[in-house]
């Protein structure tokens, strides 16, 4: 099966702690010059991907994301950010017409649960309201990121996802991956049990015709394609760990992705393919 939709970390920094985050990198330096970057999407393009996820770190704050943006469209994926917001309203003044959805991160209807979280400094939840009403302005398709954890998993979302009205809502039970988030994310840990009971929460938003998509560990583990800050795949263990492979501009797609595996089957369950276009 071709890698149709690939998630590309762009790079580390990112404006939030978030404690539970899985993409931090510690263990590699720097970033793909803008030059690599759009021969990796040349490549990945070629390769049979088809839509296009630009994270971080929090892509909108690295120095290129316009001009990658520009590329990703010019190049024909439908393109895509995971962002927490931060410079979201200045992207979508220039480019908001090369922009085919948007992901916007939101844990908790509550400002302290979310700071708690690491995410944000008090004002993350009343921010991405409002950018949430600019991207349904622009005519943006949009999706909404929850990972539930123990400071959240009680929660009902259901007021805050009805005002927001996503296309989307993407439920990820906390994972832990080894050299990512361990020494701080054991503590967000919470029971498939207390991840279902989350999700049941919210059957009422399903059968008001929202997309509720809940991940559980084990569906998230070894079914995405990503790739990290140096052009190389990027890939999360059955057993929480997560390796990388060669960089794929010395190797290509297909060696590289080799190297790395996709577990195909886990991709499709749990709904990697969707009506994006």
């Amino acid at each position: 099966m071709k890698p149709i939709s690939v998630n590309f970390h762009l790079w580390k920094p990112c404006n939030y702690h978030c404690r539970f985050c899985f993409a931090t990198f510690p263990d590699i330096e720097g970033a793909l010059t803008l030059n690599d970057a759009k021969r990796l999407l040349f490549l990945l393009r070629e390769a049979g991907a088809e839509k296009l996820n630009f994270a971080g770190g929090e892509p909108t704050l690295h120095p290129n994301i316009g001009e990658l943006v520009a590329e990703s469209h010019r190049l024909g994926f439908i393109t895509s950010l995971v962002s927490n917001g931060a410079r979201m309203t200045q992207l979508l003044e220039k480019h908001a017409d090369k922009i085919d959805w948007v992901a916007l991160s939101v844990d908790s209807a509550s400002e302290a649960v979310q700071k708690n979280l690491g995410r944000g400094n008090g004002d993350h939840v009343i921010q991405s309201i409002a950018l949430f009403d600019k991207l349904h302005q622009y005519g943006i398709r949009i999706k909404l990121n929850t990972v539930v954890t123990r400071l959240n998993h009680q929660e009902n979302m259901s007021t805050f996802v009805r005002r927001v009205s996503p296309e989307r809502w993407k439920i990820f039970q906390v994972l832990p991956v080894q050299g990512q988030n361990d020494g701080s994310v054991e503590e967000l840990l919470i029971s498939p049990q207390q991840f279902q009971e989350f999700v049941e929460r919210h059957q009422p938003l399903i059968n008001e015709g929202f997309q509720v998509i809940p991940e559980s560990n084990d569906l998230m583990k070894d079914s995405y394609v990503m790739v990290n800050p140096q052009g190389q795949f990027y890939n999360i263990t059955k057993n929480n760990g997560h390796s990388y492979s060669s960089p794929i501009l010395e190797v290509g797609v297909g060696a590289a992705l080799a190297q790395v595996g996709w577990n195909t089957d886990a991709f499709l369950r749990r709904g990697g393919i969707y009506s994006w276009k």
